[in-house]
């Protein structure tokens, strides 16, 4: 018997402790870039909502309520430009658990490949290897010949890089992944916080034709509305789908919480909130990029989300050891994929403070 650890790589931010704790030492403490991880407060309506829904003693829907499927169908229209029918939206646990739990819900297994673009959020991998599929890693589907596939993973705005595909990019995907019987999952969790491209979701008329066959969107509140804590998402798309997943969820017992539905429809239907928070974000960006480019890195991409991708064309160690001795921690480029050995990914997720104070230490370099 193989056991599933075995399956999976080594957890790669173990290797980044001991550069956090050449960071700590630093004499004003450490700037924590490392991480995309919300630092400011849950929105008061959000915080009421699940306070008031606190009294929950019965078992929640799988589903979600229809308030919240409602809810997030009207957000679909107005945020992501598409025509969603509530039926094929399903509250999850965050998106993480979805991630790596995808590739098993849709009963894929030995004989299935996965695609996972050449710089990536991990998990897709490692969803993949739970469930015992091959992994293909690509950009193009011109680089996938006549392969058989059986799901693509596509991110946009990309995390690491925050790069944003534009339409011609996923429509093409759609197209061939259509042809060839596959399916394709957008993660689109950084999709709200555009800063020089605007993100176009994989359920848009324009790269899906207005039918969502074969397609998935998975979307988070973590980054827009700072609920990373309160483990909040959804995915949505083809019925087709959506059901099976909603079934298998049920008897797996993957239900969102009710206290955090209630949490969800509040967020979900404020949009001002999430205005405030993208001008929060836009504000540290702008100081942080320009303080990296003046100490000498160049920056890629970036166009979207919540990451500067940045390099000093060496080793990504190289860099992160550099930038520890400042007392400034990121990630290297090196745990999305070999393709960012000499980048590192450096999070717009801390305080103005904390950001004033990278700021200043990068000037001083």
């Amino acid at each position: 018997m193989t056991r599933l650890a075995d399956r999976l790589p080594a957890f790669p931010w173990d290797r980044l402790a001991p550069f956090g704790d050449v960071a700590r030492a630093h004499p004003d403490g450490i700037v924590d870039l490392s991480v995309g991880t919300p630092v400011d407060p849950v929105p008061a309506s959000v915080q009421a909502a699940l306070a008031a829904a606190s009294n929950s003693p019965g078992y929640p829907l799988t589903s979600g309520t229809a308030e919240l499927r409602d809810a997030v169908s009207e957000w679909a229209a107005r945020t992501l430009h598409a025509v969603v029918d509530p039926a094929t939206v399903l509250p999850t646990i965050g998106s993480k658990e979805l991630v790596a739990l995808l590739p098993m819900l849709l009963g894929l297994g030995a004989g299935d490949t996965v695609v996972v673009p050449e710089l990536a959020y991990p998990t897709y991998d490692v969803g993949a290897r739970a469930a015992g599929c091959e992994i293909v890693v690509a950009d193009s589907t011109s680089a996938l010949g006549p392969q058989r596939v059986s799901l693509v993973w596509i991110n946009s705005p990309s995390n690491p890089t925050g790069r944003v595909l534009p339409v011609e990019h996923l429509a093409k995907v759609v197209e061939w992944a259509r042809e060839r019987g596959a399916i394709v999952v957008s993660d689109e969790c950084y999709f709200e916080l555009a800063w020089e491209a605007q993100p176009v979701s994989i359920l848009d008329p324009r790269v899906c034709g207005g039918s969502h066959e074969g397609l998935l969107a998975v979307h988070s509140l973590s980054k827009r509305s700072n609920l990373a804590g309160y483990r909040a998402g959804f995915v949505l798309g083809d019925s087709a789908l959506v059901g099976p997943l909603l079934e298998a969820r049920k008897h797996l017992g993957l239900m969102m919480p009710a206290p955090v539905q209630a949490a969800a429809l509040a967020a979900i239907n404020d949009d001002a909130h999430v205005t405030e928070q993208r001008e929060r974000y836009s504000r540290r960006r702008g100081q942080l990029l320009s303080a990296l480019l003046d100490a000498g890195f160049t920056v890629e991409h970036s166009e979207a989300g919540l990451y500067l991708w940045a390099s000093r064309s060496e080793s990504c160690w190289d860099t992160v050891s550099w930038l520890a001795q400042r007392g400034i921690l990121v990630a290297p480029g090196e745990f999305y994929g070999v393709a960012g050995a000499k980048h590192v990914r450096v999070a717009l997720t801390a305080t103005d403070e904390r950001i004033a104070a990278a700021v200043h230490r990068l000037a001083s370099h």
